[in-house]
């Protein structure tokens, strides 16, 4: 691979998703422009925070419509794979529309707390490449308040108080509500069948 675009759009988790990768033997480039983009095979779009201040620094940054264009393989993580649906109710924004769905808040219940933190279990739905080499129910670390519905691209579901999309992949486009940073041999699995994506 010649060029992996790794997007920085103010997210906590940067820094810890580009180490996840040097693991692997990659060198990400840091983009926070559209012209950023040019050339690169892959882009991974991290993120930590709030939907719409992450898009508002996506439109400020002039990478919205370029990321919406993409012909090349996507992989958002944690906020950055609920951008990539329509709508977030959080703040009511509109995100990429690069899957459909709308991101809802996770409602807390009975043992339930919101935000979702710490490991819980993936539960595949679908082949796919990105579980390549994956036990059954591998294990994966959480932290998020808003999760993305179980549509017909959702690989991998995960329960806390139902069912929403843990791993999502329609095409190019492919999703990790995780931190595939901090779930030790199950993200760095994750990340390293990303990369092989032909591209």
């Amino acid at each position: 691979m010649s060029r992996l675009a790794l997007i920085d759009a103010g997210g906590a988790n940067l820094g810890s998703v580009s180490y996840a990768l040097e693991r692997l033997g990659v060198e990400a480039t840091l983009v926070r422009d559209a012209a950023g983009l040019e050339g690169a095979e892959r882009v991974i779009l991290p993120g930590v925070g709030a939907a719409p201040e992450a898009m508002r620094r996506l439109h400020a940054q002039g990478l919205v419509e370029p990321l919406r264009r993409l012909q090349v393989p996507l992989l958002g993580i944690c906020l950055g794979m609920q951008l990539l649906f329509e709508r977030s109710e959080e703040g009511d924004v509109e995100c990429l529309g690069l899957l459909p769905g709308v991101v809802r808040r996770l409602h807390p219940a009975l043992g339930i707390r919101v935000p979702h933190m710490g490991w819980n279990r993936l539960l595949p739905l679908r082949e796919s490449s990105l579980l390549e080499g994956l036990p059954p129910q591998p294990h994966a670390y959480f932290v998020h308040s808003y999760g993305a519905p179980v549509t017909p691209h959702t690989v991998a579901a995960c329960d806390h108080g139902g069912l929403f999309t843990a791993v999502v992949q329609h095409g190019l486009h492919a999703g990790a509500q995780f931190h595939p940073e901090r779930s030790a041999e199950t993200g760095a699995r994750i990340l390293k069948n990303f990369l092989d994506i032909p591209a």
